[in-house]
């Protein structure tokens, strides 16, 4: 039987897999105009070889790593499968998976990069950490989120939708929860830069001999 938490995400995941979904796609059309520049710069700062991206919807991101790896290197994860239908067809190859972001069918420590960018304001707080624990997970060097930020839990309304956008701190989520891994880096961007005033922060993952 369900609990009241996993209704309320699942709830939610149903939503986003359905219309509402849709219409974030065709709202967002070209959201990767002026994209390029960040994302080449700090690609040309840290030495990644493949990246796994969750909440992916067409690649708006994913679409500026093709200077620095092949699409086969690059994954991308989704609830919708319009939006992966998107994403194959403008990065033919890439490999797509249809999943919860809390439950991915994915290999540990498999990618050198793990982020989302607008996926964790989406992801209620009865399984945020169970997001950021497969984000963990997957990743062998960096994970990043690029997310909307407030120093306390704020809840707001989107598209007349109450619960379904949530500002936080995660970088501090990220160190108090995983205090295994190091905040790296952290930064602002905005219009000019592509995205819709984001505060992004990196971590590294602690190596093991193996990697």
């Amino acid at each position: 039987m369900n609990t009241p938490m996993t209704k309320k995400t699942e709830s939610l995941e149903e939503m986003w897999a359905g219309d509402f979904g849709n219409q974030y796609l065709d709202r967002n059309r070209h959201a990767a105009a002026g994209r390029s520049d960040y994302w080449h710069r700090f690609l040309d700062t840290y030495d990644i070889s493949n990246t796994l991206e969750i909440g992916c919807t067409q690649g708006d991101n994913l679409v500026h790593f093709t200077d620095h790896m092949s699409t086969s290197d690059m994954t991308g994860v989704d609830v919708n499968q319009v939006v992966l239908d998107a994403l194959e067809a403008q990065l033919p190859g890439i490999n797509s998976v249809l999943a919860p972001a809390r439950e991915l069918p994915l290999p540990s420590r498999a990618f050198d990069f793990v982020f989302t960018v607008g996926l964790l304001i989406h992801i209620p707080d009865e399984s945020l950490r169970e997001v950021m624990a497969e984000m963990v997970r997957t990743s062998r060097r960096y994970v990043y989120c690029g997310e909307y930020h407030a120093d306390e839990p704020t809840t707001i309304v989107y598209r007349d939708q109450e619960d379904v956008l949530f500002k936080r701190d995660y970088g501090s989520l990220f160190t108090e929860w995983f205090p295994e891994l190091t905040m790296v880096d952290e930064g602002f961007l905005t219009k000019e830069d592509g995205f819709d005033r984001i505060t992004w922060h990196l971590l590294e993952v602690p190596q093991r001999s193996e990697d």
